[in-house]
């Protein structure tokens, strides 16, 4: 196996790692957007439960009604901020996925670079054994019809 069969394995497989790169970053940038969606999603309740409950306290407030709103407003809270550390959580999730995709498209660049590079000093070698050979070519031509052009030694 040469130099360039191997590398373009090594190439296939970094791809293959890319691809599964982005497709985990997909994935993880779905789960932190479904996270932060879920997390606006409770905080606007909770502005909206607040505001409702708020002027419905204004006209009347029974003890254990208040007992009530005040429970649910806790566990609700509670739950705003766990779901904002999760969508914080996952947001992170996210950019380790990016940073990880940028690294397997460095690798793959690298591996590519690499390729070149090796493919150009093959094309060197090639040329200049090539330039060698016609180069030895001429100078026995040169030498064939200097010895055809001069004269017989005499005996």
């Amino acid at each position: 196996m040469t130099d360039i069969q191997t590398l373009t394995i090594l190439l296939g497989q970094n791809e293959r790692q890319r691809d599964a790169a982005l497709a985990e970053k997909q994935r993880a940038q779905g789960a932190a957007d479904a996270a932060k969606a879920q997390a606006e999603q409770l905080r606007h309740y909770r502005r909206d439960y607040e505001q409702r409950w708020g002027t419905q306290f204004k006209r009347e407030g029974k003890i254990e009604l208040v007992h009530c709103y005040q429970s649910f407003m806790e566990r609700l809270t509670l739950a705003v901020e766990q779901q904002t550390r999760i969508a914080e959580h996952a947001a992170q999730g996210a950019e380790r996925a990016v940073l990880a995709v940028r690294e397997a498209e460095l690798r793959c660049a690298s591996v590519r670079k690499l390729i070149e590079r090796r493919l150009a000093e093959q094309r060197l070698q090639l040329e200049r054994r090539d330039q060698k050979q016609t180069d030895e070519a001429a100078s026995r031509a040169a030498w064939t019809r200097i010895g055809a052009t001069r004269p017989a030694p005499l005996m």
